[in-house]
């Protein structure tokens, strides 16, 4: 599925098309710095019926959130130098017991998550548009 953004609030539209997409409990976020996958992610926990204020885990690294379908966990992995640093956070454990996990920056881990079942968005920006893959 592919989507142009213009406006934050076009953000609302990708939303209701991917929720019913979801099925798996892992979330790649794709993009570089200033792209939306924060932006994405506070409207997606909003319409997960979170009333958790949503912000960036870049400094904490992991942010959990609550929905009335579970825990939701928010990654940064921007700053992991290798894939051991994401074995230290518990990472394996986050996976296991969340509702989904959505994680930002995932190259370091991709590998690991090959052979489990996944999706995929990301987010390209040129100018003000931004284009969105959701696989």
């Amino acid at each position: 599925m592919q989507f142009k953004i213009n406006k934050i609030e076009e953000w609302q539209n990708v939303i209701e098309e991917i929720l019913p997409q979801l099925q798996h409990n892992i979330l790649l976020l794709k993009g570089n710095l200033g792209a939306g996958k924060t932006t994405f992610t506070q409207f997606l926990l909003k319409n997960l019926g979170s009333e958790d204020e949503v912000s960036s885990p870049t400094y904490a690294i992991v942010n959990e959130y609550h929905s009335p379908k579970g825990n939701i966990f928010h990654f940064d992995l921007y700053r992991m130098k290798n894939i051991n640093e994401v074995y230290d956070i518990g990472m394996e454990e986050y996976l296991d017991n969340a509702f989904l996990c959505i994680i930002e920056w995932p190259e370091i881990y991709e590998q690991e998550l090959a052979d489990l079942p996944h999706h995929e968005m990301t987010i390209e920006t040129s100018g003000n548009e931004r284009t969105v893959d959701f696989s």
